[in-house]
């Protein structure tokens, strides 16, 4: 037993010598990632939003915070973007197949309603939040780019570069690629770069993460059934 257990090991041993070291990075990432989604329940950050448009080859920014809850097998987006005069510009809100967007200013609220394409609205929204590393091959095909140390908001995170290319044709339509930044020590994703087919793309970037806290739902403009407070008179668009 002894030299079989010796044998097994050096066997082990070879195997991941022979291994690349991307796909040592890869396996450890997408592990980590399973084990992280086995406790998470939320998460709050801040976000920045960089748009980048190639017609007219301009960036433009939005900031704002961020939650995300899961409720057995779903997990609910709401999102607050901020004005230059720190007020909210923009109230988002995904739950079930619904997403909401209001925008306070002009009083008026988009209403989508995903359909069959709620998976691929789930899978966007929360892309590197509390999901595994085994649902994300499922709907990805997964490429290694190697560690990588990212400095956001002044402090250093260590992460694994991942290349993400759509598995199902109808998101393969929307997005071309998606690049993520998975955060090692957490198995959650801090950065993502979204590619569209028309050259346009938009950069995600997550700061000051609180993982499983108690959110406060109504700091977001959104009511504890997920859905978006509007004022009184809201034009209702529903597409």
């Amino acid at each position: 037993m002894m030299k079989l257990g010796r044998g097994a090991c050096v066997t082990a041993a070879a195997v991941m010598m022979a291994m690349p070291i991307s796909a040592q990075g890869l396996q450890a990432t997408l592990a980590k990632m399973d084990a992280a989604s086995k406790t998470f329940r939320s998460a709050q950050a801040d976000f920045q939003w960089d748009n980048y448009e190639r017609v007219v080859h301009d960036t433009t920014t939005d900031k704002g915070q961020i939650f995300f809850e899961r409720e057995g097998t779903k997990t609910d987006v709401g999102a607050v973007l901020n004005g230059p005069d720190g007020k909210p510009k923009q109230v988002i809100a995904f739950s079930g197949d619904v997403l909401e967007s209001y925008t306070p200013g002009v009083g008026q609220m988009q209403v989508f309603h995903a359909g069959a394409n709620s998976s691929e609205y789930q899978g966007f929204l929360t892309l590197g939040m509390g999901g595994s590393g085994s649902d994300l091959q499922q709907k990805w095909t997964v490429a290694d780019g190697g560690p990588e140390t990212l400095t956001i908001a002044g402090t250093k995170i260590a992460t694994e570069k991942l290349n993400l290319v759509p598995k199902d044709p109808g998101m393969a339509k929307s997005f071309k690629n998606v690049v993520m930044w998975v955060d090692t020590s957490r198995g959650i994703g801090v950065k993502q770069i979204f590619y569209t087919a028309s050259g346009d793309y938009r950069t995600t970037t997550y700061s000051n993460i609180r993982l499983n806290s108690r959110i406060d739902k109504g700091k977001y403009g959104i009511a504890g059934d997920n859905k978006v407070k509007t004022a009184k008179g809201t034009q209702v668009f529903q597409h």
